[in-house]
C-alpha cells in the first residue's frame, strides 16, 4: 500500500527551524519526514560575495528559486544570472556553485527531491538563535562539514 502524504502544513517566516550554515542563514521549511521523502524545502539567506564551493549531489536533484538579491549561478557548462524571480533546476550528478553578487544579502528558496539531502545542511550547521546571517565568531567546522557530505554522497569539488 502506498504511503499517503502527512497532512497539510506551513511555516511562515521565522517559523521554521534555523541553521547557520558556512556563514548563511538556513530556515527549513519541509523536510523529508514532513513529506514522506518527496522533497524538501528550505529557504537560504546569503551575504553579498558568499560563495559555495563547486559540488554535486548523487541522490537528489536541486532547484533554486531567487526570491531577492542577485546570484550567478554555475551548473555544468552554463553560467546562470539569477534576478528575483528566476528559477533553475540543477540534477543530481551536475556540479553546481552559486555566487552572490552585488553589495545587498540574496535570499533563495531551495527544494531536494527526492528528500533526505536536507540532512546533510543540519549536520554541518550549528543551530541558530536567531533569523538573521551569523555572527562573525560562528566558524565553520571543516572537519563536521566533509563528514556529512561523504555521508549524505555530496562530492565537494573545490
Amino acid at each position: 500500500m502506498e504511503q499517503q502524504l502527512n497532512n497539510a502544513f506551513s511555516f511562515a517566516h521565522g517559523e521554521g527551524k534555523a541553521y547557520w550554515f558556512l556563514g548563511t542563514l538556513i530556515e527549513m521549511k519541509a523536510t523529508g519526514e514532513d513529506t514522506n521523502g518527496v522533497f524538501s524545502l528550505f529557504e537560504e539567506l546569503h551575504p553579498p560575495g558568499y560563495e559555495t564551493p563547486l559540488h554535486l549531489h548523487r541522490n537528489e536533484d536541486e532547484i533554486f528559486y531567487v526570491v531577492e538579491g542577485e546570484a550567478t549561478f554555475t551548473v555544468g557548462e552554463k553560467t546562470i544570472v539569477g534576478k528575483p524571480g528566476t528559477f533553475l533546476y540543477a540534477p543530481r550528478n551536475i556540479q553546481h556553485k552559486v555566487k552572490i553578487e552585488g553589495s545587498v544579502p540574496a535570499k533563495i528558496l531551495i527544494m531536494l527531491t527526492p528528500a533526505g539531502g536536507e540532512q546533510f545542511f543540519v549536520e554541518a550547521s550549528v543551530p541558530a538563535d536567531n533569523f538573521k546571517l551569523p555572527p562573525e565568531t560562528i566558524v565553520p567546522d571543516m572537519d563536521q562539514l566533509m563528514a556529512a557530505a561523504q555521508k549524505f554522497d555530496i562530492e565537494i569539488l573545490g
